[in-house]
């Protein structure tokens, strides 16, 4: 195709290009000019001349493509004549026109014309058209039907569109093999297609050579590629039986063995699903076999997988068929026409299986009794007799016709209550039967039975006898708790009573609750009808141990009669009342210990009065040597009259007197303590090893003195530190003070812990007294001989007008 250049020339005054030329009287003669691709030169060569007419001189020169821009050299033009020169070869399919700029200047450098210039580049058939991959490789199935689109080939041709030299059409050139049932074609859109039949027996692979030729005029040019066909195998062979191993029999009830094995042949791909064998059982009905096809060599593996029995029948005759995992298939031609496809026979999924008859021997074997019955239910109440009868089982030896054959046995029983004859299958108890027993679970008693034959070895069947053990109200309600801790209280306060029956309804609860006794005015039921009921303690009843009566009935009416004890206590310390209980236990043991001690000491008191006798002269007790003690001067106390006290004088009256206070103080204090320390169980009360005790007790000097009491065999006096008069009524009213509080409260006395006081001055520094000690072959006078002077300086100390009286170590207790 050629391009015309055009100069314009454009004036604003000016309409057409012939007016301009006419009126400015210039002539401009521009040929048309183009370029053939690929020229082989020789280079340069002339294309044209550009003429510009004038009355003066121009310059010609050229810009653009080709020039000055790629491809840069290929065109030239002659600044004086105008003429335009080609230096090298250009390739169409690169660039199709070469765009220019072309002015004419004056002498003067200044611009005379400007005008575009385009140069055509003509094509030639110089591309073969090419295909988009050298080899193409395909799989096809062998049963694909003649006509099936295999490949659609493409091309492409970088001439210039529409021209022959880029139209082209495709030619198979060579298929290999050539095949006389089989033959490739192409048509014109370059699918590729074949006629007749697939054999991948015959041939796996079609290596076929493709050429695409263009139509140039002057030149036909053309390319190849190659396409290489596989063929996948399809079962169009049927796989077939070619032997057996394997002993054909069978031992009844036994699983997992292989009894036969059978071998196939096939032409068809090994390991492909057209070569891989797929086998059925029929024959079967009790589902006793499988076969199941061995991976490498395709046999068929047949398996028991549920025991046969041999009195079923002593042989199987079963019939197993082969076939592949892929359908099977056939193609034939009967006919090569001239045109079109041929005519091929084919059949699909229709041809006979293969199959084979096996007979499969069963080998007899000892078979366990079977029971008729492998799971019975029974009913029987409970408490019944031993002896009664329970039910009756029945098994059967399937070896044997003989019921002697085999015997009955217990297999499980777990609380011993049923027996069974060991011929007939009779059960009876042999104990009586209990609901509330630990092996009942809701209701239900299980014993496992057994039928054991006499074979070799011995086979056991088993069944399982389910005992529902009917419930009776043998059973009366109880207490799940018997003692509880209320609380003092101004109000009345309730507590919880809860109550569980073994039996099962209707034998159980809701429960009725009864309190009795005289419980008026103490104690009373709210609510008295449930599982829980409410005790609630009035205000009135007082602190310590209570016991209430009480009757709790089931709902038929059978009761039992509990004792609750209930101790009634002060919660504000300890929340509950146990810490109190054992704090009431250790204080009541230690007040009887001190009533004891002081009986002791007050006897010993006694034996003193004998000895001692008052001196002239009121003698001052020194305090600078009993650094850290108890006794202080003090400047208030006036010394006692001068008095002398004798056995002669004094003896029976104190002794009288002592001996009538102590009486009457250990006797009252007993009595009223005795039941008290008996419910409590003190079981080591005279025990003559004591636990030390302090105790503390005001003296008529306002001191607080202190005294221990030990072993009841050794009394010993320690950290005594002061001694005054203490007349009888304020012994006596100290006895008494101390006893009452005892028996009073457990609140201030049992929970009143010991506490020694600090002593003034030097605690390091202790001046003690002796221990005293009074033999027995010794007399009493003879004792007081070996005390320390301290001792004696005590003793002198009396009152004036009542030396009768006099007493020392006041604190006792």
């Amino acid at each position: 195709m050629m391009l015309c250049l055009f100069l314009l020339v454009y004036y604003s005054s000016l309409a057409t290009c012939s007016e301009v030329l006419s009126r400015h009287k210039r002539t401009w003669i521009i040929d048309s000019f183009s370029i053939e691709e690929g020229y082989p030169g020789p280079f340069p060569y002339e294309l044209g001349e550009i003429i510009v007419d004038r009355k003066y001189q121009v310059y010609f020169h050229l810009f653009g493509e080709g020039v000055d821009e790629e491809p840069k050299g290929v065109i030239s033009i002659d600044k004086e004549s105008g003429m335009v020169s080609v230096h090298k070869a250009l390739d169409y399919e690169e660039r199709t026109t070469l765009s220019l700029r072309f002015e004419a200047r004056k002498a003067d450098s200044s611009i005379d014309t400007k005008l575009g210039v385009e140069i055509s580049i003509l094509d030639i058939n110089d591309n073969p058209p090419l295909f988009y991959k050298d080899l193409y490789e395909i799989n096809i199935d062998e049963k694909s039907a003649q006509g099936s689109h295999l490949l659609a080939a493409v091309a492409y041709d970088r001439d210039q569109r529409g021209t022959p030299n880029s139209t082209f059409h495709f030619e198979l050139k060579s298929v290999s093999p050539d095949l006389p049932d089989t033959e490739f074609f192409i048509d014109e859109s370059g699918v590729i297609s074949f006629k007749g039949c697939l054999d991948h027996e015959v041939a796996e692979k079609f290596t076929v050579l493709l050429e695409a030729k263009d139509h140039g005029e002057v030149v036909s040019l053309s390319s190849s590629t190659t396409v290489v066909i596989h063929v996948q195998d399809a079962n169009n062979h049927l796989p077939t039986i070619s032997g057996q191993t394997g002993s054909g029999k069978v031992r009844e009830d036994e699983s997992g063995g292989s009894p036969m094995r059978l071998h196939v042949t096939d032409k068809d791909t090994p390991n492909s699903p057209a070569w891989r064998a797929r086998y059925t059982i029929q024959g079967d009905e009790g589902e006793h076999f499988k076969i199941e096809t061995d991976p490498d060599t395709n046999d068929g593996i047949l398996t028991v997988v549920k025991p046969l029995d041999f009195e079923e029948g002593a042989h199987r005759e079963l019939s197993i068929s082969v076939e592949n995992e892929a359908p099977y298939f056939s193609c034939k031609v009967e006919e090569k026409t001239s045109s079109g496809l041929w005519k091929v026979n084919t059949t699909e999924g229709v041809a006979q299986r293969p199959s084979v008859k096996l007979i499969i021997e069963i080998e007899d074997a000892n078979d366990p009794p079977l029971f008729s019955v492998m799971v019975k239910e029974v009913m029987l109440e409970e408490n019944t007799a031993v002896g009664t009868s329970v039910t009756s089982v029945t098994a059967v030896d399937p070896d044997s016709s003989h019921s002697t054959d085999f015997v009955y046995k217990i297999g499980s029983d777990p609380a011993g209550w049923v027996t069974v004859d060991p011929h007939t299958g009779d059960i009876t108890t042999v104990k009586t039967p209990d609901r509330e027993s630990p092996h009942v679970v809701n209701g239900l008693y299980t014993v496992i039975l057994h039928a054991v034959d006499f074979g070799i070895p011995p086979m056991t069947g088993t069944a399982t006898l389910n005992i529902h053990i009917a419930d009776q109200n043998d059973n009366v309600p109880e207490l799940l708790e018997d003692n509880m801790d209320v609380c003092v209280s101004d109000s009345p306060t309730t507590s919880s009573i809860t109550a569980s029956d073994l039996d099962d309804n209707p034998f159980g609860g809701p429960f009725s609750f009864k309190l009795l006794g005289d419980v008026k005015g103490k104690w009373k039921l709210n609510p008295s009808y449930g599982f829980t009921a409410g005790l609630v303690k009035e205000p009135g009843v007082y602190s310590g141990p209570h016991t209430v009566y009480l009757k709790i009935s089931d709902m038929q009416g059978k009761s039992g009669a509990y004792n609750l004890s209930v101790n009634v206590c002060e919660c504000s310390e300890t929340g509950d009342c146990r810490g109190r209980r054992e704090t009431t236990t250790k204080a009541s043991s230690g007040a009887i210990g001190i009533m004891f001690a002081s009986l002791f000491l007050l006897l010993f008191l006694l034996l003193m009065l004998v000895t001692i006798s008052c001196k002239k002269q009121f003698v001052t007790l020194q305090t600078n040597e009993s650094s850290g003690e108890t006794l202080l001067e003090s400047n208030i106390e006036n010394p006692g009259t001068d008095c002398e006290v004798t056995a002669h004088k004094h003896l029976q009256t104190n002794q009288a007197y002592i001996s009538t206070f102590v009486s009457n103080t250990a006797r009252t204090f007993i009595s009223n303590h005795f039941e008290e320390y008996r419910s409590e169980n003190h079981s080591s009360l005279f025990s003559t090893n004591w636990n030390q005790r302090t105790w503390n007790a005001p003296i008529a000097a306002g001191y607080h003195h202190t005294q221990q009491i030990g072993d009841m065999s050794t009394m010993h006096f320690l950290h005594t530190r002061n001694a005054s008069y203490v007349s009888d009524s304020a012994l006596q009213d100290l006895l008494h003070l101390r006893l009452s509080s005892i028996k009073e409260t457990e609140e201030g006395l049992l929970d009143y812990q010991p506490h020694l006081y600090a002593d003034e001055g030097d605690s390091d520094n202790h001046s003690e007294l002796e221990d005293i000690t009074i033999p027995d072959d010794d007399s009493f006078q003879k004792a007081l001989q070996g005390f320390d002077p301290k001792f004696n300086q005590l003793a002198s100390i009396c009152k004036p007008t009542n030396t009768e009286q006099v007493f020392f170590g006041t604190n006792i207790l």
